[in-house]
C-alpha cells in the first residue's frame, strides 16, 4: 500500500520530497504542501516563485515536516496536489500550506492562479474563478481533516496579472484580500498588506534567489524559541524596513486564530534552564504552551490549566483567571519571585463546593515587567493542582485588550457634532490607539482613501489623552457619511464601517 501511495503522488508531477509520510505516527505529525508557480502561459511569468517554494520546503524539512513541493501546477495538477495533501493529514496533525505565485482577489475572495489560468478581460471574472483555487477552500479542507494547527502562508501579493495595454482588466486587485474570518486553530500570513505589492528584489543588483518576504520568513521560522506570532512580527518588521530602503511600502500581515502559542523551532527561550535539568521535561506538543522553569510541571494533561484575561486600566493591570474545575483556593506568584500569595475570597458562595468562592483576580502595577505568572489552585477534593505557567507580555496583552474593546464598540469609533459647522470626533480611537497601526477614512465614499493620523502610543499610560492631541476635524457641511477601516498592530484589517452624519449632536 505504501508503494502505491508514493506512485500516486509521483503521478501528480510533484517535485516532492515525501520521505517519512508513511512512517510518522497517526497523530500530531507535521505535514506540508508548498506550491510555486512561475511558468504562466497566459499571464506574466514570474521569476522566483519556484525558488521560494523550494526554500520553504527545505526550511520546513528542518522543522520536522514531511513536505510535498509542487512546481508550476496547472489547474488539474494543483487540485491533485491538494488531494494528496488531504490524504496525508490526520486528526491532530499540524498542516502547513505555502503558496508562491499569482494571486487575485475578486469581490473579497482570494484565488490562487494555476499556470493555465486564461487571460481574462473585463466582465470575465467567472473565467478566473472557475480556473483557479479558492483560498478559503484550502482552509475548509484542513478543517474537515481536523488538523489541530493549520498554517497558511501566501507570497502572492503582486500586481494585477490580467492588466494589458489597450484592454480593460478583470475587475479586482493585485494581491489578496485580508482573511479576517478564520476558524479556530488557523494562522495565516500574507507577504504584503491590503493594496500593497510584494517585492521580488530590492534592486537590480539583488541576486538573492528568493523574494524579499520568503527569504526573511524562512530565516525567522528557524529561530529557536519563537512562536508563530513572534515569527510573523519579526518578519513584518524586517521586510518593512528593507522595503523602506527602496521607497516601497510592504508590510506583511498575519491573522491569528490560535488558542495557544505554537512553537515550530525549539522550545521557548525561558525554558532553557528547565530543559537542562536532570529530570526530562514533558514532551513538547504542537500548539501547546511551552514548558517553563517552575517548581513542578503537572504531568497529567493540562486540560485543567487555567486561562487568564488581562485588562489594562489607569491603576495598572487586572488579571482574571478562569478554571474548569471548582476551586476552594487560588495562589500565585511571578516565576522565581518569592512565595505563592493567596488571592483571598469573595463574599459569594460557590454552589458547586458549598464554600466561599476564591477571588479569581489579581492586580499588577502599571509598570509590571514581562514574565511568567505561576498559578496553582486547590480543587474540591483538597488536592493542590499546578503550578501552571501563564505568560505575561504587557505590550501584547495591551494590544489584545484594546483591540477587543475596539471590536466590541465599533459603533463608537466616530461621532458627529454640529458646532460652528460639522465636526467629526474620533476620541474613541485615540483612547485605544495602542492597538491601531493605521486609521483610514473616506468622506462620502465607501472606500477609505485618507489616513487619519493617530498620536503615538505611550505604554506607560496607554489611554491618556493629553493637551494638544487633535480629537476632531471639520467636515464639509454637505457630508452625508464617512467610512472607516482600521489596520491593527498585528497586521489584520477591520471591516469597513460606515457612519452617517445624520446621527449628530447639536450640544
Amino acid at each position: 500500500m505504501t508503494r502505491r501511495f508514493f506512485r500516486s503522488l509521483a503521478a501528480l508531477g510533484l517535485a516532492a520530497s515525501l520521505s517519512g509520510f508513511a512512517s510518522i505516527a497517526h497523530a500530531e505529525k507535521r505535514v506540508a504542501l508548498v506550491v510555486g508557480n512561475n511558468d504562466y502561459k497566459n499571464v506574466p511569468k514570474l521569476l522566483k516563485a519556484v525558488n521560494d517554494a523550494r526554500t520553504m520546503g527545505d526550511t520546513l524539512k528542518q522543522l520536522g515536516f514531511s513536505v510535498m513541493v509542487a512546481e508550476n501546477q496547472n489547474r488539474q495538477q494543483f487540485s491533485e496536489a491538494l488531494l494528496a495533501f488531504d490524504r496525508a493529514i490526520e486528526p491532530g496533525d499540524t498542516a502547513f500550506f505555502f503558496y508562491a505565485g499569482h494571486g487575485f482577489e475578486i469581490a473579497g475572495q482570494n484565488y490562487l492562479l494555476p499556470t493555465d489560468v486564461p487571460a481574462a478581460t473585463e466582465g470575465q471574472e467567472e473565467l478566473v474563478r472557475d480556473a483557479s483555487i479558492l483560498a478559503d477552500r484550502v482552509v475548509e479542507r484542513l478543517q474537515n481533516k481536523k488538523a489541530r494547527t493549520s498554517i497558511l502562508v501566501f507570497d502572492a501579493c503582486r500586481n494585477n496579472p490580467f492588466e494589458r495595454s489597450g484592454t480593460r482588466a478583470v475587475t479586482g486587485g493585485g494581491g489578496l484580500a485580508p482573511m479576517t474570518q478564520l476558524p479556530e486553530g488557523v494562522f495565516s500570513v500574507f507577504s504584503a498588506g491590503p493594496r500593497q505589492t510584494a517585492l521580488d528584489r530590492l534592486s537590480n543588483d539583488d541576486a538573492n534567489p528568493n523574494s524579499v518576504f520568503t527569504r526573511t520568513f524562512a530565516r525567522e521560522l528557524l529561530q529557536p524559541g519563537e512562536n508563530l506570532v513572534q515569527v510573523a512580527q519579526h518578519t513584518r518588521r524586517l521586510v518593512s524596513e528593507m522595503a523602506d530602503t527602496v521607497k516601497h511600502k510592504q508590510v506583511p500581515v498575519y491573522f491569528d486564530q490560535m488558542v495557544d502559542d505554537v512553537f515550530l523551532s525549539g522550545i521557548a527561550k525561558d525554558a532553557a534552564a528547565a530543559a537542562a535539568r536532570p529530570a526530562d521535561p514533558p514532551p513538547q506538543k504542537v500548539a501547546a504552551l511551552p514548558p517553563v522553569s517552575v517548581p513542578r510541571v503537572p504531568k497529567e494533561e493540562t486540560s485543567n490549566a487555567p486561562i487568564a484575561n488581562f485588562s489594562r486600566h489607569n491603576g495598572g493591570w487586572s488579571v482574571t483567571f478562569s478554571f474548569v474545575d471548582p476551586t476552594v483556593g487560588i495562589s500565585w506568584r511571578m516565576a522565581g519571585n518569592g512565595d505563592f500569595r493567596e488571592t483571598g475570597f469573595m463574599d459569594t458562595f460557590d454552589p458547586r463546593t458549598r464554600k466561599r468562592m476564591p477571588n479569581p483576580s489579581i492586580e499588577l502595577p502599571p509598570d509590571a515587567a514581562a514574565g511568567t505568572i505561576e498559578v496553582r489552585y486547590v480543587d474540591a477534593s483538597g488536592d493542590m493542582q499546578g503550578p501552571f505557567p501563564i505568560k505575561f507580555d504587557p505590550e501584547a496583552a495591551l494590544i489584545r485588550d484594546q483591540r477587543k474593546i475596539l471590536d466590541m464598540t465599533a459603533t463608537s469609533w466616530l461621532s458627529f457634532r454640529e458646532f460652528n459647522g460639522l465636526l467629526v470626533y474620533y476620541t474613541h480611537l485615540v483612547s485605544y490607539r495602542c492597538a491601531i497601526r493605521e486609521v483610514r477614512i473616506g468622506i462620502d465614499t465607501a472606500v477609505p482613501d485618507k489616513v487619519l493620523k493617530m498620536p503615538p502610543c505611550d505604554l506607560r499610560d496607554p489611554s491618556a489623552i493629553s493637551a494638544g492631541m487633535l480629537l476632531y476635524q471639520k467636515l464639509p457641511p454637505a457630508t452625508q457619511f464617512m467610512s472607516v477601516e482600521l489596520t491593527y498592530r498585528d497586521g489584520s484589517v477591520s471591516e469597513v464601517k460606515s457612519f452617517r452624519t445624520a446621527n449628530r449632536s447639536n450640544n
